[in-house]
């Protein structure tokens, strides 16, 4: 009887849904109520939250588009918005509309048949806004209740949307506007709250996660996430019992701990779990001298989704000092584990481990190394921490650790399959070198991450860099095998920084690629059997749906953000608008071709030594490279600065100090430099550009032996900073 029931539900659900995909753009035959969100399996069609239903483990059941079926898979539509800084999306698909965000905190509304344009909203988001926003004016998606979406913008507010006309239901400031806060992560939305967390550790921020009524704006609870200064009181007995575990004067430094990306509901035990980010600064010596553990970083908590309440947590990294967040994407599943079927967490967060987490309570199942790591040697199962490795803490030496601040895996949403059960990671293997500053008020320091180790490191050749940034870092599209905690199968990618991943029933996982390509792969063994080249990134994950019986493979293509941009990768001079690409069987649109603007040729070299061209590659490197790239070396979502036109030379000092593109989004910078300071950053650009010149029109064998020569020291260099340990892979 329950499962003749469940059919019925679901014949329901979607014939809801095939009256609502045919009733015109606009018209809304449902509210995404509660109990929608809760039977979002049961509407395949639709795509209703982040991760498609509360279980966020981003796997469709719709398998029109399968494995015999895929080679007819052709694009259906694009559309292209009116920008070029980068998406990091997932849409939304509600009865035949799809619901997106952009750059600026922008939000449109298509026909998801057809990429009919809807509605735009935009919150005016203040431009200058961009120099406090860790890594871009961009922004992950939105999340939908009744008739109305919810987008965190990226100056700190929660906005709620009319989904019919695209216009502004209530507004309310979640953050301090006078400190760094910063929201591009997806409000999650369950039993009539909106979650909201934010960004900003690197700045010196202390986190926390905040509850909204869904129909008032009104804020019901607030967790922090680490303690704030102890002679102001403590907010809660959690935060009491976490202040026992920082020494020093934490608060004055921020704290960091910001829920910058994961909020996940579990409607079966009713708890919300939080991924809590990084400390600042990142160097534990600085904001906490003396040792502890500093709860709740680098943690999972669980909270009581009415009223915010403590429940449990589990510390992934205690003491966290390389800028290991949790905020990475929690999966929820129910398997087989030691012979006994638990409810899990399943976390791929950026320390480099594959974590089983009992939600009932906690407990660590399972910790093992799904990338190279050499920070921590393995977790001891009886106390549920790391055992670190000597030396990889920077303490008073530097040293080379994996992975890299960036982590074995980002923001970019993976995937798991119940199907094959395997969890589909986009991989970074990527190590970096930690070399520890003293700075006794670090947050302070103006535009400047509160690091605590030294961003950029020596001044190199841009053959070297890019050589180095090739063959050094690693990438692929990996299966993690959840029941035997191994892994199943790797796809090595040819660049670093690929996009997020989706799994469907028709036993195919879709990732994009840096390198401007959307695949479909065998989800059994990796095996590439679809193509499609893009013309630009794929950062997020694709999502899946249906409209009037034909499945649609959707996702948001455009380059940007501080992953991209600081690789130094040498991509393409410009970029195309960032757009939404649907594809389905048999489609047939075309993309317009794309050719790339030609490079001007750089101004005269300057007369200034070379001692103030290095100084002005260290300034370049503080304040100017998390934008326009390591080593200068962009990647064409901001201007790449070898490539600028002769005008933006002529006015050079009036854009940094002076704001002359403000509006545009490129902050002044004259309370942190002066002219003089201006000159030497230029002088670099120049000497950068002059550079890229020589190496585009060198020809003939010595160009070839200077490339060999470069790529044999990067190399070199690889073998000798890699861990004698490898780890996580099936080597």
């Amino acid at each position: 009887m329950q499962c003749f029931g469940k059919r019925i539900f679901t014949l329901v659900f979607l014939f809801m849904g095939a009256i609502a995909s045919s009733a015109g753009a606009g018209e809304v035959s449902l509210p995404v109520s509660g109990q929608r969100l809760l039977a979002a399996d049961e509407e395949p069609h639709n795509w209703l939250s982040y991760g498609r239903d509360y279980l966020e483990q981003r796997f469709s059941p719709l398998g029109q588009v399968n494995t015999e079926t895929v080679s007819s898979l052709g694009l259906a539509w694009y559309f292209e918005s009116d920008n070029h800084l980068g998406t990091e999306t997932t849409p939304l698909v509600v009865d035949g509309v799809m619901y997106f965000t952009d750059a600026w905190s922008t939000a449109y509304a298509v026909d998801a048949a057809t990429g009919a344009f809807i509605w735009k909203f935009d919150p005016h988001v203040p431009r200058a806004k961009s120099i406090t926003a860790c890594c871009g004016a961009i922004n992950r998606g939105m999340a939908v209740w009744n008739n109305s979406l919810f987008l965190g913008t990226l100056d700190g507010r929660l906005v709620a949307i009319d989904r019919v006309s695209g216009t502004e239901r209530w507004s309310v400031q979640t953050t301090d506007p006078e400190q760094a806060y910063s929201i591009t992560g997806a409000p999650r939305v369950a039993k009539g709250l909106v979650y909201i967390g934010n960004g900003g550790s690197e700045f010196g921020t202390r986190g926390y996660v905040s509850a909204y009524d869904a129909e008032t704006g009104e804020m019901r609870w607030r967790f922090h996430t680490i303690p704030g200064n102890p002679a102001d009181g403590f907010e809660n007995a959690a935060m009491e019992q976490a202040a026992a575990t920082w020494n020093g004067q934490w608060w004055k430094y921020g704290g960091g701990g910001t829920v910058w990306d994961t909020i996940v509901y579990d409607p079966e035990l009713d708890q919300l779990y939080i991924g809590v980010g990084n400390g600042a600064p990142h160097n534990r010596r600085l904001r906490s001298p003396g040792g502890g553990d500093n709860l709740f970083l680098s943690s999972v908590v669980a909270l009581d989704p009415d009223t915010g309440e403590y429940l449990w947590h589990y510390q992934e990294v205690p003491a966290e000092t390389w800028d290991y967040t949790a905020t990475q994407q929690i999966a929820l599943a129910d398997i087989h584990w030691n012979g006994e079927v638990r409810k899990v967490i399943v976390h791929a967060p950026k320390a480099g481990f594959v974590y089983l987490i009992d939600r009932r309570d906690g407990e660590l199942l399972s910790a093992e190394a799904y990338t190279t790591v050499s920070w921590a040697s393995h977790y001891d199962m009886d106390s549920g921490r790391p055992v670190e490795v000597e030396g990889q803490d920077y303490d008073g030496e530097s040293a080379f650790v994996f992975p890299s601040a960036m982590g074995g895996h980002n923001w970019h949403p993976m995937a798991y399959s119940p199907d094959t059960g395997y969890l589909y990671i986009p991989e970074l293997d990527m190590g970096m070198p930690f070399d520890e500053i003293s700075a006794p008020d670090y947050k302070h320091l103006k535009r400047h991450f509160n690091t605590g180790y030294k961003i950029g490191g020596e001044p190199a050749s841009q053959r070297f860099t890019e050589a180095f940034m090739q063959h050094l870092p690693k990438a692929s599209l990996l299966a993690w095998d959840v029941s035997r905690a191994k892994v199943a199968w790797k796809l090595p990618h040819p660049n670093v920084h690929n996009g997020g991943v989706l799994a469907t029933a028709g036993s195919l996982v879709f990732q994009g690629t840096s390198d401007g390509r959307l695949l479909a792969v065998r989800a059994d063994d990796g095996s590439v059997v679809w193509t499609f080249n893009t013309q630009n990134s794929v950062l997020p994950g694709p999502v899946t749906y249906a409209v009037d019986g034909e499945q649609y493979i959707a996702v948001a293509v455009g380059r940007g953000g501080v992953l991209t941009s600081n690789t130094g990768q040498n991509y393409h001079t410009g970029n195309p608008n960032n757009r939404i690409m649907a594809f389905k069987l048999k489609g047939n649109a075309t993309l317009p071709a794309w050719v790339p603007p030609e490079r001007p040729l750089p101004p005269a070299r300057t007369a200034m030594r070379e001692e103030d061209i290095a100084a002005g590659h260290q300034l370049f490197d503080r304040f100017c490279a998390r934008c326009h790239g390591a080593n200068a070396i962009g990647d064409g979502s901001v201007p790449d600065m070898r490539y600028l036109e002769p005008v933006w030379h002529e006015n050079f000092q009036a854009v940094v100090l002076e704001g002359l593109m403000e509006q545009a989004g490129m902050p002044r910078f004259d309370d942190v430099l002066d002219a003089a300071d201006v000159e030497k950053i230029h002088a670099f650009v120049i000497e950068r550009a002059h550079e890229d010149l020589a190496l585009r029109t060198e020809t003939g064998w010595w160009a070839d032996l200077k490339d060999e020569l470069a790529d044999l020291s990067a190399r070199a260099l690889a073998w000798f900073l890699r861990p004698a340990a490898q780890s996580g892979g099936d080597e």
